[in-house]
């Protein structure tokens, strides 16, 4: 089955983590079990802090601000980073994101 084609991300997405997976801290950094496929995916510190984030629904923009408020990371950089990682997580069913009214 060919992979599914996501559109892309934008700051005023809404994203939280999808229902098909199982996930656990490990000293500051997150694994995840996508549960269909039986994938394991491991996320460090700031994946992690994304992560806990999105166990509720958030604007892609909130996280960015979270993101610069928590590191030391330049806005350009960080958005760059944040939607990559959402739009990679997205890609394999681990997140999802929510359908605006």
């Amino acid at each position: 089955m060919p992979p599914i084609k996501l559109h892309a991300l934008s700051t005023e997405s809404v994203v939280v983590a999808a229902k098909n997976q199982v996930s656990s801290d490990l000293a500051g950094e997150a694994v995840i079990l996508q549960v269909r496929s039986g994938r394991y995916f491991g996320l460090e510190q700031v994946g992690a802090r994304i992560w806990q984030m999105i166990g509720e629904p958030r604007r892609v923009a909130d996280i960015r601000d979270t993101i610069l408020r928590e590191y030391d990371v330049g806005r350009e950089r960080c958005e760059q980073d944040v939607v990559t990682l959402l739009e990679q997580l997205a890609a394999e069913g681990l997140v999802e994101v929510v359908p605006r009214d």
